[in-house]
């Protein structure tokens, strides 16, 4: 069988179902673990703390050494520490003295291999031939959502069949998606977005005032999508009163739904939208959709802010990829880790505050994603500061 670009772009598709499962499978089990392993709502957010941590300082290793290993050994090493980093999710915890001391270790392993997918499979998708560069890339990215749905559906009907005490079976059943695709990139073609020894270096790139303020963008993007991503499921669960499966379809099934529709239509009819008027729009719905969810009457109406909210962000992380691609066309796959670090690192200080912010508070997590309205806001007012204009005057200067 001779491999062409469309199966690399196929594995690209499976590298972010992993990340989706790297991401949002232990979440899904957050009120599984506080009532076997007795974890406090902090412990919880600390999980995804150390969860997108550890993806951050991955992402500092991959900016350094990707290009001199190469993108496939790098796309190996991902795929292998994510399937591993899944199956200790569902030893670990049993096997050492301290549960949560397990499941730490086991999201640092996937939490590598969420890090090294990060940073490659976005320019690898880059450089694959073709124009609408944008488009391709918020396609891509609508599969991180589909991932995320699937998780959510799998994963809520087999808790229910299988009974909640036998949880750990589902890790080893979610490790062979990257096992599969490990394979997978032994043999696609792969080509380099820009060489080495072309690619922009990192301090220009932090020179330009318009690269920090596309730094900000990631960080408010991480921040706002995994904020309600993440706590979603525990939200509907002990903040609503929601039964947990009707919980997690209504909650995080819509969120990833949404999203994943939002990039879709992106994907398919980008060419026709200017990226940066809808990043401006969808950005300002955010923050309705999380003021939606926190003040709502009716449970209803919060669980429909939460699932807006879903499409709200879902051009947020990949537009900021595009935006930034397009104004820096050397940056190479530097400028890509440097984007998903911040993204990370908007990841882990949302979600974490939040659950910090509803254990001191008596409003609970609802002052959490209250506090969270924060980064959408910062990405409003980040995104009518970055100008493709301002970017060319800096260029010449």
């Amino acid at each position: 069988m001779k491999f062409t670009y469309r199966h690399t772009l196929h594995a690209c598709y499976l590298g972010y179902v992993t990340q989706a499962i790297n991401n949002n499978l232990a979440p899904l089990l957050f009120i599984v673990f506080q009532n076997q392993f007795g974890l406090s709502t902090e412990m919880l957010g600390r999980l995804i703390l150390l969860n997108f941590t550890t993806q951050i300082v991955a992402d500092l290793v991959a900016v350094r050494y990707v290009d001199r290993i190469g993108y496939r050994r790098s796309a190996l090493i991902a795929h292998l520490l994510s399937a591993l980093g899944l199956i200790s999710l569902g030893i670990l915890p049993f096997l050492l003295p301290s549960p949560y001391v397990g499941l730490c270790l086991a999201t640092i392993i996937y939490g590598w291999g969420g890090g090294f997918i990060e940073v490659l499979i976005s320019p690898i998708v880059e450089s694959l031939p073709g124009d609408a560069k944008a488009s391709a890339m918020s396609l891509l990215h609508s599969f991180y959502c589909w991932g995320q749905m699937l998780v959510v559906i799998v994963t809520t009907v087999l808790v229910r069949l299988l009974g909640a005490n036998h949880w750990y079976i589902l890790p080893f059943l979610w490790a062979l998606i990257p096992a599969t695709n490990f394979f997978r990139f032994t043999k696609v073609p792969l080509r380099v977005l820009v060489p080495e020894e072309q690619q922009m270096p990192i301090r220009e790139l932090f020179r330009s005032p318009s690269f920090l303020i596309a730094l900000l963008l990631m960080l408010s993007a991480g921040a706002s999508e995994l904020t309600m991503s993440q706590w979603s499921s525990y939200f509907a669960e002990q903040g609503l009163q929601v039964p947990k499966m009707i919980g997690d379809l209504i909650g995080p099934g819509l969120f990833a739904l949404f999203m994943g529709i939002g990039r879709t239509i992106y994907g398919v009819w980008g060419e026709r939208i200017d990226l940066r008027k809808a990043l401006l729009f969808t950005s300002a719905l955010c923050v309705l959709c999380y003021l939606l969810t926190v003040f709502a009457p009716h449970p209803l109406l919060s669980l429909a802010g939460c699932s807006l909210t879903g499409f709200s962000v879902s051009l947020m992380w990949p537009g900021t990829f595009s935006l930034s691609a397009r104004a820096f066309p050397f940056g190479g796959t530097a400028m890509f880790g440097i984007l998903a670090i911040f993204g990370d690192l908007g990841g882990s200080l949302g979600p974490w505050s939040a659950g910090l912010v509803a254990d001191l508070t008596e409003r609970g997590l609802h002052a959490g994603l209250l506090t969270a309205s924060v980064f959408p806001l910062a990405l409003l007012i980040g995104v009518q500061l970055f100008s493709p204009k301002k970017v060319t005057e800096e260029s010449k200067a």
